[in-house]
């Protein structure tokens, strides 16, 4: 078959069980600090340990090791700075949300290549800054700390743990 594209290879089943237990203990770890956090409080969707982004963040970090997108800088500073960005264009424009999110995530991206930190689910953090509840939008800025930096964290000590155990893989690939 001949195209511009590569076909995609039949991932390995032991890769297959690396993928998701790094996963399952990512997202899992993330769950538990959320309930064991706000035992005490009502929980929010929207304020803890979990963002919707993190999903896709553990697709490639558990799922797409090798993907320069996958390595720890693309990671957490992806998420971190598309959180600032998030943030800053939710505040500057709070009731025209169109334009606060089509400025976050489009900033997001430029300001990922320019640092060298692209991470496509940063894309996503940046647009939860703006599109999430009344509760994120007031943790400000705080929103890049907790939950983005600190879950990133969580995430990534979780990849260089579960990742490593297979002779098959290293992870990371580089760190900067």
């Amino acid at each position: 078959m001949s195209g511009k594209g590569q076909r995609q290879q039949m991932v390995p089943i032991s890769e297959m069980f690396w993928s998701f237990l790094g996963a399952a203990i990512g997202i899992s770890l993330l769950y538990y600090l959320t309930l064991d956090y706000f035992s005490s409080l009502v929980l929010s969707s929207d304020i803890n340990y979990i963002i919707g982004s993190f999903g896709a963040s553990a697709v490639l970090i558990y799922g797409a090791v090798d993907s320069p997108y996958a390595q720890p800088r693309n990671l957490v500073g992806g998420h971190i700075i598309s959180a600032l960005v998030g943030v800053f264009s939710y505040q500057l424009f709070p009731s025209e949300i169109w334009l606060a999110a089509t400025l976050a995530v489009a900033s997001s991206i430029v300001i990922m290549q320019l640092t060298k930190t692209l991470h496509p689910p940063g894309g996503a953090t940046a647009l939860i800054a703006v599109i999430g509840s009344p509760q994120l939008h007031e943790l400000g800025y705080s929103y890049a700390l907790f939950p983005v930096a600190r879950g990133t964290i969580i995430l990534l000590v979780v990849a260089l743990l579960i990742n490593n155990l297979s002779k098959k893989r290293q992870y990371p690939q580089h760190w900067l």
